[in-house]
């Protein structure tokens, strides 16, 4: 038969219904299928090499296409459904057919499917009572029309309905007006929305009109840049506060001065009027600088403020700031953030202000503060510099966090700006006004949305192209959130899709893009406005943008930078007028270059709307100003000098100012029922400073400025901004009274709940709750006579009382801390010196700080040089000098009060009386000075191969800034310096302990390879002490990888050491800690104590049971331990860490050299500790103590897990020596000969014979400081400063006859001299062989 003409695609998928077909029941269909395909020749045709074309049967194409299943035609129609799907939805999901219509044809695009006719029957269908729910691919919602018409027809409409997000797009910039000669960091709206408020850099205070963008007045009186603005919530007062230190107070009505509040002795950083109602008066709380925190009370009806505040000084430290502040929506609760790194809370439901809380969970500079916006639930938000953000709220008598990395990404999401790079911190937090979500900005320009309960990443918002220090939620509307940064771009998002609506870019003509640096809602929504860096304002709003183009760009008044005088309580009068500010008439309206503006512009300035247009045009005139320039300056139409008369403007004036009087009569207004408010009077008058352009129009003030006694009653009367209606403001001070009662009662709900202590309380108290539960199980059962445990340290000193909420320590911190600032609110340098040397007083204080061991500094006891160093000529005969030259009249003064002995005390440490102070607080803890090896807690060793937990050591720093232990700087420690991982393989390179109290142990720990388990170059070093409460974040490798191979899984028995007995329990669940450390195993495990009790374990902390075990008599009891199962639990010497010997071999060893060598009277110095009865001041300079008698006892306890750990703390036995001695005095030299022996036999394991080895040692010495003598050379040892074991390695001198290399003294000049030679030879020295050309390279000089 005649071909048939196909497609290629045709005949294919003829081909997959044929394989379809004979797959299936339908065989015979398949059969006939195929015949039909031969006899018209639709399968394709096979080309021959010489081009010639074949026919081919169904069979050949089969076995050509064996790679396409028989189902291959079932398996495309089911994929096609899904991707088809996600192109445009179907209407209803999951639904898979081949036969749909509309939006669920497999033939319908995006497009055919954007457009949804609405009826408003549709619309006005009810699901029990609710509008209908929108489907899930519902991309716009009916028209407005219709959701009226619904609401007519049912009384409901969805909020999402009714105003859909993209409304906001309607949003337009009705204008950017230039008020302000510098940036403006603040702006903020009246209550009613009807008036904006900016302060700015040039110490001024505007008010605009929100509705055309009329200037309507000035307030002038600060002396320094406007840092804070808030007005009251009855709509009567604006605070301001300023860096001159100076919080000043306006009427809104007449913007009359009520007062002048100076408390703080800095500049005041935040300010906020307390939204609390309680009876007539009313809270102003301020921060400061100073780190004071001032509550400011003030009466509601009279508007008098009391002049000394309710004052909390929180200088921990000198410098501290208080940075930020938030009351809750209720006005019970007051959260502070300050550079110390801590959050106070301030409670105001009693008679007054009291601190309720400090939280120091982070770990640097507190940036921003934010309580939530409704009160059912006690939150807050804190973001830090430390890279976090944490949720805060009121549980069981305590503040529980929920912290926010702000370095996580969403899945799947590719890294950007660099986040892996530099370290991400908060910039700026808000919440949503549902308070659903928190809304982060990031230093890597981007905002991050996050579920406000569980912390969960919700949205990743992008578009910012610098960092955003602005984000403003709209007043009602939760879904909405204004974001604005340096710049230039304001964005509007939609928080709940996680999309952008709106954009705006502030650029300026001429000038670029100036950076935005505040923005603020209107109370209804329909306004928002911005400032700038340049001194713009902008409004922003819906509706036309008509009312704003009538008036000028540039608004400033011609009075706005006259001079002001002061008295003595900082209020101000006008130099010229010598009148207060808000009493002078009407001012005209200028340019930024002091230009008047037109008459149709002048008619603007409230007062001078119904002027003629002759008057209203200044006068215009040229004089001299400050600097002997001529300018040309407004003068007024005649001066008082000029004339006898009136002028028509004066007149016109007057009469202005009659018309409110005279409708005031008509009206049956009393005339004196408007309050006068004087001028202060002028004590102590000062001139403030003048400035160019229209900061200079202050030289003549016309007559027409001059106001008589009727101008001031007239103008008291004005109304700049109008308060709120008395219905409102009752609904309101309900409201907020409301939401005070609703915090008050949760807040005595939780503080009478027990807090649960079975579960951690809040991350940082969570690693403690180990040892808190212990203590509660000894005051239940009392099965044994031993104390609760804690830690060895903790037995000694009296545990710390974490709690802050109780009445009686907040009065003493008040007090103490009211002490402190009056002694330091303006120390001197040397009052903060004092501070700084509160910190630990070890002997090696001056070449050890915090954190500088990763530049280079040995963490070794130093090793000691053969000789003294060279002195030079003139110099002081003790060596301390040489070292610290810091302490240098201090020492002097020291050396001159020594007496001639041969033994004396080397360190200046004797100026560390004891007077006042118990010498056992300075001694060694009992933790440091074990001799019998014990589990916990850690006493580290040199070669320790350890794991390093972060969470642990965070929860150690957090404990000691709790506890006020030491003086520690978190930003400083090894996380913020290094990528540290959750858990790091370490190995400790050095150790070196400095004087207490407390007694700290510091460690240089170096990276070891995850795989290879060799050492890197990388290390970190920190100190630490044990603490109560507090667990080990430091773990032996071996312990570790002994509880990994446990394999714990829920329900499993163990038992745990406590108190010297065996507790028993079971695993519940396993989970981390802490959630940004995920796969930390610290405190991993939830278990369940067979007497009930819950709480977090470690699985180092935790064995199985053996068969054999003894098991207690009653449940929830312990069992004993014995001396063979503490044995076995302890360390086990690994291949090599004794060298050719077994740890029990060499042991006895050197026990037996030790013996050897006490008979000697050389050693019986170091027989013993120290008595500190004949040297009180022992304990003061020497911070780790030890002795032969002490080495022996751990020698014989098997104490020293490894060789090199027994040769460091031989060492030690003449670096104290020489720390506490005179360094030429015959007790050193005693110790170093004590000191070398021992080394030199415990180093060679086949020496048995010590004394021998004494007299070989005594006559090398002999020889070598002969040798010295003759050729005057000096020693010195070559790895003094080198990190590692000090096991007496190879010297770089082979010599057996000293301790060093000997350097000839003389010879350093020849050496550099070759040192210059091979430097020159270099091809890199060229360009610095030969002095610059001066005369070719002009500008090298600079």
């Amino acid at each position: 038969m005649a071909e048939e003409q196909c497609s290629e695609i045709e005949a294919e998928l003829y081909y997959l219904i044929a394989r379809f077909l004979q797959s299936g029941p339908c065989k015979k269909s398949a059969q006939i299928l195929v015949e039909e395909l031969e006899e018209y020749e639709l399968i394709p045709k096979r080309w021959s090499w010489d081009g010639k074309q074949y026919k081919r049967n169904f069979q050949d194409w089969v076995i050509l296409n064996q790679h396409i299943p028989a189902d291959y035609l079932l398996r495309v129609c089911q994929q096609i459904g899904p991707l088809i799907d996600k192109e445009a939805p179907p209407s209803v999901p999951g639904v898979q057919t081949l036969l749909g219509l509309g939006r669920q044809s497999l033939l319908r695009t995006a497009k055919s499917c954007s457009h949804t006719e609405w009826s408003g029957t549709a619309v006005a269908a009810l699901h029990r009572g609710r509008p209908p729910e929108p489907p899930v691919n519902f991309g716009k919602p009916p028209s407005i029309v219709s959701i009226m018409g619904a609401r007519q027809a049912t009384g409901t409409a969805r909020f999402g309905h009714a105003l859909p997000s993209y409304t906001y797009q309607h949003v337009k910039m009705h204008r950017r007006i230039l008020g302000h000669l510098s940036s403006v960091y603040c702006v903020a709206f009246d209550r009613s929305g009807r008036r904006i408020f900016t302060g700015s850099d040039d110490c001024l205070v505007k008010i605009w009109s929100t509705d055309d963008g009329r200037l309507l007045s000035t307030l002038r009186g600060h002396a320094a840049e406007i840092s804070d603005m808030a007005v009251n919530y009855d709509n009567t007062l604006i605070a301001s506060a300023s860096c001159d230190k100076v919080i000043r107070v306006w009427c809104l009505r007449t913007c009359a001065p009520i007062t002048v509040l100076q408390g703080h002795a800095a500049s005041i950083t935040s300010i906020q009027f307390c939204p609390a109602v309680k009876g007539p008066m009313r809270y102003l709380a301020s921060t400061g600088a100073d780190g004071m925190v001032c509550f400011w009370q003030w009466h509601s009806l009279s508007m008098k403020f009391v002049d000394r505040p309710v004052k909390f000084i929180e200088r921990s430290r000198p410098g501290v700031q208080i940075s930020t502040s938030s009351f809750s929506c209720g006005g019970m609760f007051l959260a502070t953030g300050s550079t110390d790194h801590v959050i106070r809370v301030y409670y105001l439901g009693s008679e007054t202000p009291m601190k309720l809380s400090e939280l120091d969970s982070h770990m640097d500079k507190v940036v921003v503060v934010q309580f939530c916006n409704n009160s059912y639930s006690l939150r807050f938000v804190s973001g830090s510099r430390d890279g976090t953000v944490r949720i805060w709220h009121y549980q069981q008598q305590e503040w529980k966090s929920i912290t926010l990395d702000i370095a996580t990404r969403l899945p799947g999401t590719a890294v950007v700006n660099g986040e892996d790079k530099t370290k991400l911190v908060p910039t700026m937090v808000a919440w949503d006004r549902g308070d659903r979500t928190v809304v982060t900005a990031v230093s890597n320009y981007l905002l991050k949305v996050w579920s406000s309960t569980t912390g969960q990443l919700l949205h990743v918002l992008s578009g910012h192209d610098d960092e955003v220090f602005v984000l403003e939620a709209h007043p009602f509307d939760h879904r909405i959130m204004l974001s604005a940064g340096h710049d230039g771009n304001i964005y509007m998002w939609d928080l709940s899709k996680g999309s952008k609506i709106r954009n705006f870019f502030n650029m300026i003509e001429g000038q670029g893009h100036g950076a935005v640096f505040d923005c603020k809602f209107s109370a209804d929504g329909q306004h928002f406005a911005c400032t700038d860096s340049h001194g713009h304002l902008l409004i922003f709003g819906f509706g036309c943008s008509r009312p704003y183009e009538k008036i000028p760009d540039q608004m400033f008044f011609h009075t706005d930078f006259r001079p002001l005088i002061r008295d003595a309580n900082n209020f101000v009068l006008d130099e010229q007028t010598q009148q207060a500010p808000h009493l002078m008439p009407p001012p005209f309206l200028v340019d930024v270059d002091g230009n008047p503006h037109p008459t149709h512009y002048q008619r603007l300035v409230p007062g001078r709307e119904s002027c003629k247009d002759e008057h209203l045009v200044p006068q215009l005139g040229y004089m001299a100003n400050g600097d002997g320039e001529v300018v040309e300056q407004v003068i007024g139409q005649q001066t008082a000098e000029d004339g006898h008369g009136e002028s028509p403007l004066d007149v016109l004036i007057r009469e202005l100012q009659n018309q409110p009087d005279e409708r005031r009569d008509q009206d049956g207004v009393p005339e004196g029922e408007g309050e006068v408010v004087g001028s202060p009077p002028n004590v102590g008058l000062r001139r403030s400073g003048q400035v160019e352009g229209v900061r200079q129009m202050h030289h003549n003030a016309p007559r027409s400025q001059m106001a008589t006694e009727r101008d001031l009653l007239a103008w008291s009367r004005r109304v700049v901004v109008n308060e709120v209606q008395q219905g409102v403001l009752r609904v309101m001070e309900e409201t907020r009274r409301a939401k005070g009662e609703v915090e008050c009662s949760l807040y005595n709900t939780e503080r009478r709940r027990k807090p649960v202590l079975g579960a951690p309380k809040t991350e940082e108290q969570a690693p403690c709750k180990r040892f808190l539960r212990r203590t509660q199980r000894k005051k239940k059962k009392q099965t044994r006579p031993a104390p609760a445990y804690q830690t060895r340290s903790a037995r000694d000193r009296r545990p710390v009382d974490r709690r802050r909420n109780s009445d009686s320590q907040m009065d003493s911190d008040s007090d103490g801390e009211a002490e402190e600032q009056a002694e330091a609110s303006d120390a001197s340098s040397g009052g903060e010196a004092q501070w700084q040397s509160d910190s630990s007083s070890s002997v090696s204080s001056s070449d050890y700080s915090d954190w500088t061991a990763d530049a280079g500094i040995n963490l070794q006891p130093p090793k000691r040089t053969s000789r003294r160093q060279v002195r030079p000529p003139g110099g002081s005969s003790s060596s301390e000098e040489a070292e610290c030259q810091g302490e240098e009249a201090r020492r002097k003064q020291a050396e001159e009060k020594k007496k001639p002995k041969q033994t004396k005390q080397k360190k200046p440490s004797s100026s560390l009386s004891l007077a006042g102070c118990d010498a056992e607080e300075w001694l060694p803890p009992s933790w440091i000075m074990e001799t019998i090896p014990r589990r916990s807690p850690f006493v580290p060793q040199m070669g320790d191969e350890l794991m390093y937990f972060r969470q642990g050591h965070q929860a150690y720093v957090r404990a000691v800034r709790r506890a006020k232990a030491y003086s520690i700087n978190p930003q400083k420690q090894s996380w913020n310096k290094l990528n540290l991982r959750d858990q790091e393989s370490v190995k400790v390179v050095g150790i070196k302990y400095e004087v207490g109290p407390p007694t700290l142990c510091c460690l240089k720990l170096a990276f070891l390879h995850p795989i290879s388990g060799k050492m890197t170059n990388d290390s970190f070093s920190l100190k630490y002490h044990d603490m109560p409460d507090v667990i080990d974040f430091l773990v032996l490798q071996q312990f570790y990888d002994e509880a990994k191979e446990h394999n714990w899984q829920t329900g499993m028995r163990f038992r745990s050491i406590i108190d010297d007995a065996w507790w028993f329990g079971s695993v519940e669940d396993q989970q981390p800690l802490q959630p940004e450390y995920p796969d930390s195993l610290f405190q991993c495990y939830t278990v369940k104590w067979d007497n009930s009790e819950r709480e977090k374990m470690s699985p180092w902390d935790m064995e199985p049971i053996p068969d054999e075990a003894e098991l207690p008599e009653d449940v929830g009891d312990g069992v004993v331990v014995t001396e063979e199962e503490v044995k076995a639990r302890l360390y086990s010497p690994q291949e090599g860490e004794w060298g050719a010997h077994t740890r029990d071999e060499d042991c006895q060893r050197v026990i037996f050299g030790i013996d050897e060598l006490l008979t000697l009277d050389l050693a019986k110095a170091f027989a013993s500790p120290v008595d500190l009865r004949d040297y009180p001041l022992y304990c003061t300079v020497v911070a780790y103590p030890t002795d032969l008698s002490t080495i022996r006892r751990r020698l014989e306890n098997r104490f020293y897990r490894r060789i090199s750990a027994l040769m460091w703390e031989v060492r030690y036995i003449e670096h104290n020596a020489r720390t506490f001695n005179e360094p030429q005095s015959p007790i050193v030299t005693a110790a170093k000969v004590v000191t070398d022996v021992l080394l030199r036999y415990i180093g060679d394991q086949s020496c048995t014979d010590i004394l021998d080895l004494y007299h070989k040692v005594k006559t090398e010495l002999s020889s070598g400081e002969d040798e010295v003598k003759h050729e005057d050379t000096a020693e010195v040892d070559m790895d003094s400063d080198t990190p590692g074991t000090s096991t007496g390695q190879q010297r770089a001198n082979p010599s057996p006859k000293k301790r060093g290399v000997v350097l000839d003294v003389r010879a350093w000049r020849g050496q550099c001299r070759e040192l210059l030679r091979r430097m020159m030879d270099g091809p890199d020295s060229e360009p610095f062989r030969q002095p610059v050309d001066l005369f070719t390279y002009q500008n090298a000089s600079e």
